[in-house]
């Protein structure tokens, strides 16, 4: 699982545009935890499971707009792609992110 911690600069390119934030995962007693922030909020995931280099978690976000969100991530290295789906008719989104330390 170590793979995964650090703190991570991250994009999410969504229908109403790009959103920066930074993804903190940590590790705590064999459990992955972590936290999104953006300019407007500080959310936690929740759920956090890894599968080799995959981690799948939700986060519940207020803006732009109350949504819960299904993040499914592949890590490489420092880089980190896949996506995160509102679900219902919104598509999923595409995300990128660097590790910055860790």
């Amino acid at each position: 699982m170590s793979i995964f911690i650090g703190t991570w600069d991250v994009t999410i390119a969504t229908p109403i545009g790009v959103i920066a934030a930074v993804f903190d995962i940590t590790e705590e007693n064999g459990a992955l935890q972590g936290t999104a922030r953006t300019d407007d909020e500080t959310v936690d995931f929740h759920d956090a499971v890894a599968d080799g280099n995959r981690l799948t978690w939700t986060q519940n976000v207020t803006t732009p707009m109350r949504l819960e969100l299904k993040f499914d991530v592949t890590v490489e290295g420092d880089n980190m792609s896949g996506t995160s789906n509102p679900g219902g008719m919104m598509p999923a989104s595409k995300v990128e992110g660097t590790r910055v330390t860790g």
